[in-house]
């Protein structure tokens, strides 16, 4: 069987089988940690047959014209499945105690299990129904929590939408089948081709893309589509909001690129300006409103829509620059980790304080020393600054950037790089300048530390070492 069947199999067999198995050993097994164990097991199963994938010569192959395995699916796979076990190891102590616990992880499974699939999906349907099985089992995730009501006003408001943006892309799905015939991007990237050369049904091809992009750009988070990130992120459980954050706007970013950059090329000169123009806004927008934050998941929130931005400047130059797509890619997968790794420590501290203002974070560096390190490290590398990862994949974007013929665009992120550094660096400041009163020191929970060191050590590594990492984008790229 090929990589996609296996991945299926497993994630699936996995997320089915964990409710009965919580409910046949929850008095067997002390702290009912089973089904986490099961979980992080199943992830990381996954994960390193995806990787093992990574490392070999991939020749890209069609699953009955609705999935393509190829290294562009392998690399996001990896990046969501990182996430998944982050996640899973994290919910360890996070969520113990939940009598649900083997719902939460089944739930969490068929996440993962809708991103891998909507990695490889070259069917607009297909890419549709893996949409749909992402999303839905994160809408009851964000009201996991069912006695806070701040969770469950997450919840509603990420479903309402979310359904929104679902519907946006079926519609865009509709109008393009009725132009093409097809729902396959093959099929529908030479159809459009000759519709643009025709001019006669060229409004209606653009009416879809613009559909397209909304629909994809509520998942993405990109500016005006962002309104419901703060709230469904500080209302979610904090390792759900990792999830959402670091994990399931990766998948939206894949079915971008797989529909509006490859699918719908002849329509280049349409969206290329307007990507670039929402780039520079959300890179601005997000970074202005988290400097006004005093909630660390609404930092983190607005954070995510900053980083939106970089990375859909690699979509917009992608036509007329190699590096663009090598550059979004690469910036994915860093993001997924640096991402992860502060919503972990931000979880630790929530976890252990029960609060997560900011003024909470005073003192962190004495109190909970490894997190406030790795939280530094990890927004240290969210800035762009050297040798962390983040600073090489910001590299590429705004080399990329320049390449394309849109130098303005790489300027614009230079500056929002160095404005992030005023909220990073104030939380910084915070955790080891400003004082704590009655401060002492506080254990860190075990499981949830070592999600958090898995993702430091990547974002160092990848930093002093970041050619492998490139050289597998731009394989990434070459086979799509």
């Amino acid at each position: 069987m090929d990589l996609l069947s296996n991945l299926i199999i497993l994630l699936a067999g996995g997320a089915l089988a964990l409710p009965g198995i919580d409910f046949a050993f929850k008095r067997r097994v002390p702290g009912g940690r089973l089904p986490g164990y099961v979980a992080v097991a199943v992830l990381v199963a996954s994960s390193l047959l995806v990787g093992f994938s990574a490392t070999r010569t991939l020749e890209p192959a069609f699953a009955s014209n609705l999935f393509r395995v190829d290294l562009l699916g392998v690399l996001f796979s990896l990046a969501v499945l990182l996430v998944s076990v982050f996640v899973a190891i994290a919910s360890l102590d996070y969520v113990e105690r939940d009598p649900n616990i083997g719902v939460y992880y089944s739930l969490l499974i068929f996440t993962a299990l809708g991103m891998v699939i909507l990695a490889f999906a070259v069917d607009l349907l297909v890419i549709f129904v893996a949409w749909e099985l992402m999303s839905l089992p994160t809408y009851v995730l964000a009201g996991f929590s069912k006695r806070d009501p701040s969770s469950n006003e997450a919840s509603i408001k990420y479903f309402l939408v979310g359904a929104l943006g679902s519907g946006l892309i079926l519609y865009a799905i509709s109008l393009t089948y009725g132009l093409v015939g097809s729902t396959g991007l093959a099929e529908t990237f030479s159809a459009l081709t000759r519709i643009i050369s025709e001019k006669e049904l060229a409004p209606l091809a653009v009416l879809s893309l613009a559909l397209f992009i909304g629909g994809f750009g509520f998942k993405m988070a990109i500016v005006p589509f962002h309104m419901w990130i703060p709230d469904a992120y500080q209302g979610a459980p904090t390792t759900v909001s990792t999830l959402l954050a670091a994990g399931t706007k990766k998948a939206g970013f894949v079915a971008a690129i797989r529909v509006l950059v490859i699918a719908m090329t002849a329509l280049r000169a349409d969206w290329t300006i307007t990507l670039a123009l929402l780039a520079v806004l959300t890179m601005t927008l997000g970074n202005i409103a988290a400097l006004t934050q005093r909630s660390i998941t609404r930092l983190l929130a607005y954070s995510s829509i900053a980083q939106a931005g970089f990375i859909v400047i690699g979509l917009a130059v992608a036509p007329t620059s190699s590096l663009g797509l090598v550059g979004a890619l690469f910036h994915v997968l860093n993001h997924a980790i640096m991402k992860s790794a502060a919503f972990i420590a931000a979880a630790i501290v929530i976890f252990k304080t029960g609060r997560e203002d900011l003024a909470n974070f005073n003192g962190l560096g004495r109190r909970m020393p490894f997190t406030a390190f790795a939280l530094t490290i990890s927004m240290l590398a969210l800035a762009g600054v050297p040798p962390l990862n983040g600073f090489w994949s910001k590299f590429v974007l705004f080399t990329a950037a320049i390449q394309g013929g849109l130098p303005w665009l790489a300027v614009a992120g230079i500056l929002n790089s160095i404005l992030s550094l005023g909220y990073y660096g104030w939380l910084i400041k915070r955790m080891y300048l400003d004082d704590f009163e009655g401060a002492v020191r506080i254990r860190e929970p075990a499981n949830l530390s070592a999600a958090l060191g898995i993702g430091l050590v990547l974002i160092i590594v990848i930093g002093v070492y970041p050619t492998p990492v490139i050289e597998l984008a731009r394989n990434a790229v070459l086979s799509t």
